[in-house]
């Protein structure tokens, strides 16, 4: 017994188009995840409910982002304005800049300090030194 075919119109019954909606979502991430592994194409898949909620899915071995940078590229159609371009820019900076002081906070707490060169370590013990003299006349000072 097959399934008939049905109307491709808009759903009046608000209860029965979420339920259509929700059982249609899950199929298009089903079948994207099945193409992503039979293929190995990479796959993107962003769908907006009328609620405002986002849902997504993209191959494991790739980012989103990379798959937009990528459909930009192919179809030549400008996703990212100069402003967002400097934002992204922005982004990457501070990430950069947060990564390098965890990096030196570690070192400032004693980890990981063998793979640091001589001058580094000299810096190191410079930072130390006036760490411990502003703490010493803070605490003089009280």
């Amino acid at each position: 017994m097959g399934r008939g075919k049905i109307e491709i119109k808009r759903i009046e019954n608000s209860t029965n188009r979420q339920v259509t909606f929700s059982k249609r979502r899950n199929g298009i991430i089903k079948k994207a995840t099945e193409i992503t592994v039979l293929c190995d194409a990479k796959v993107s898949v962003v769908i907006f409910a009328n609620n405002g909620k986002m849902h997504a899915y993209h191959s494991p071995s790739t980012t989103l982002e990379h798959i937009l940078d990528k459909y930009q590229e192919f179809s030549g159609a400008k996703l990212w304005d100069a402003k967002h371009e400097n934002l992204k820019n922005e982004i990457d900076r501070v990430k950069k800049e947060n990564d390098d002081m965890r990096i030196e906070l570690r070192h400032l707490n004693g980890e990981d300090i063998g793979s640091l060169q001589y001058p580094d370590l000299i810096r190191l013990e410079e930072a130390l030194d006036i760490g411990t003299a502003r703490v010493n006349d803070r605490k003089a000072s009280i």
